[in-house]
């Protein structure tokens, strides 16, 4: 499953542009044109990320952010024509995750929302320890451990096996993968990631045919089995 973005806005052309870049970078999108239907669709719905217009009708963009942030820690990119230092400052002791004046590029708005959910994501997993089965994943320490003995994995590996415990269930494609191991700006190949997953396998998994943490989601990409489903 991939990252789903909330686009509000009331201008139903720049809404209908931005969901368009997010999706054809395989995010999924919903979309709210005022303050009020934001608002619900942030409960019922729980995005990964909002991208929120400052002037909307009904809750101001502003006060939808006070709300937001007194029920939930989702990030939000702030759009808004207003550019002064005295502007922004508010819109980040609000709790606003970035900021990006209108007229924007599309290209760099999908690249900030890349940043904010990576950003978001390393927070949340810095001083974490994952028990899988037979599996440790120590966050902080960056040490690995099956059976109780270390398993040693290079940097990359670590990534990748951080990257998929840390969503089980949910499938990463290539793209989805390599961006969060190498980077926005790498510009090789895709495939490389397959590279670095046969080597993970070989140190964690012993079968094979039924792999125990790593599963193959055939045309898609990868995903960590649920640990209700763990061998």
């Amino acid at each position: 499953m991939n990252d789903k973005i909330l686009v509000v806005d009331d201008d139903h052309k720049t809404v209908e542009l931005i969901q368009l870049s997010l999706k054809n970078e395989h995010f999924e999108t919903l979309e709210a044109y005022d303050g009020v239907e934001a608002l619900a669709l942030t409960r019922s719905e729980a995005p990964d990320l909002i991208i929120l217009d400052w002037m909307l009708p009904h809750i101001s963009g502003l006060d939808l952010c006070r709300l937001i942030r007194a029920e939930s820690m989702v990030p939000v990119i702030l759009l808004t024509a207003k550019a002064t230092e005295e502007d922004k400052l508010l819109g980040l002791s609000l709790g606003v995750d970035d900021y990006l004046t209108k007229p924007f590029s599309l290209r760099e708005l999908v690249a900030r929302v890349r940043i904010v959910l990576r950003r978001t994501y390393h927070h949340a997993v810095l001083h974490a320890q994952l028990h899988i089965g037979n599996l440790l994943i120590d966050m902080a320490a960056h040490e690995v451990w099956l059976d109780g003995k270390p398993v040693h994995l290079t940097p990359k590996e670590f990534k990748l096996l951080e990257t998929l415990a840390t969503s089980p269930g949910r499938t990463f494609s290539r793209r989805d993968l390599v961006d969060r191991v190498y980077g926005l700006d790498y510009d090789g190949f895709d495939r490389t990631i397959d590279f670095h997953l046969g080597n993970l396998r070989k140190k964690i998994e012993t079968n094979s045919e039924r792999p125990p943490f790593i599963q193959t989601v055939h045309g898609l990409g990868y995903k960590f089995r649920r640990a209700d489903n763990a061998q």
